[in-house]
């Protein structure tokens, strides 16, 4: 009987620390977000093109890092300094036109440094290895460099674009982890992400296409508010909130594919830079393919027209 009772006073004991542990990391959470937070709208705000470029070769720069210590190929230190050295030129050399002009040739050279130090270390690197390196050093800077060229593109409305894009991405993902928490019952991909369902799944891309409306309308209001109840511009809510169902499911991909690196790697997270979210690329790992997808959407065809 003393046995059981014990038993049954450490599964509570187990239970309270397990519910102690959530309840702290949900604070550490939302700290984060409060700091964080303001940052963002800082820079979405000042709306400055220079700052973009120098957030997003930041952002790049610690992604890259991320994914060299994750995949343990840092120990490389000649292909390491090459691939992080490449991640802070790249925003640089697509800012500067002259240089945006050579991007094809930085690109090959960066491909043949790679290859060569993996011949000159060939019996500790893996082709595999060097592969994945080689290419998120190329991917994570572009993809997030396409945030930068929104503001670049389409200066006048750039706030309004590079907002509905991101949080289209985001907020799809906060759909689904509230959707799959309380309605969840089918597995999305067990193997790789246990926590995700179709449910949730469902449940973020309705939440992003809904923000998606509302932002296209409130887009209208202030600009009506602006100009004296006269609208300037007419928004193409339709196209937008199509592209924000597009946008959540790319989000996915991007959080699944991040998802079976760190489990490939045995990792939980990419790093601890911003304290219980994990790394820069946990962050952004769902807006990697949604920004580019975004901008080169937005290069076909531009929802936002003028009213003359």
């Amino acid at each position: 009987m003393r046995l059981v009772t014990s038993m049954q006073e450490e599964t509570e004991d187990s239970a309270d620390c397990n519910a102690a542990f959530e309840r702290n990391k949900m604070v550490t959470r939302i700290v984060t977000a409060l700091v964080a937070i303001p940052i963002g709208i800082l820079i979405i705000v000042l709306n400055n093109e220079v700052l973009y470029y120098v957030a997003m070769t930041t952002f790049s720069v610690i992604a890259v890092y991320e994914m060299l210590v994750t995949t343990k190929y840092l120990k490389n230190k000649f292909s390491s300094a090459v691939s992080l050295i490449f991640a802070a030129i790249t925003p640089i050399i697509f800012w500067i036109e002259p240089l945006r002009n050579n991007v094809k040739l930085l690109y090959f050279g960066f491909v043949v440094i790679m290859l060569l130090g993996m011949l000159f270390n060939h019996e500790k690197a893996r082709f595999e290895q060097v592969a994945l390196v080689a290419f998120v050093s190329i991917a994570i800077p572009l993809a997030l460099c396409s945030i930068a060229f929104m503001r670049s593109k389409f200066p006048e409305h750039a706030t309004f674009l590079i907002v509905y894009t991101m949080v289209s991405a985001w907020i799809g993902d906060a759909g689904a982890y509230f959707v799959g928490t309380f309605l969840g019952k089918h597995k999305m991909c067990p193997a790789i992400s246990p926590k995700k369902t179709w449910e949730g799944f469902a449940g973020g891309i309705i939440t992003s296409g809904v923000f998606a409306v509302i932002m296209s309308f409130a887009y209208e209001l202030i600009d009506s508010m602006i100009n004296g109840g006269v609208h300037t511009f007419s928004v193409n809510w339709v196209y937008l909130t199509v592209l924000a169902l597009i946008i959540s499911g790319l989000g996915v991909v991007g959080d699944l594919s991040a998802s079976l690196v760190k489990r490939e790697c045995s990792v939980k997270d990419f790093g601890n830079i911003l304290p219980g979210h994990g790394g820069i690329l946990d962050r952004f790992d769902s807006v990697l393919l949604a920004a580019p997808f975004a901008y080169m959407m937005f290069q076909i065809y531009f929802p936002v027209t003028p009213i003359a």
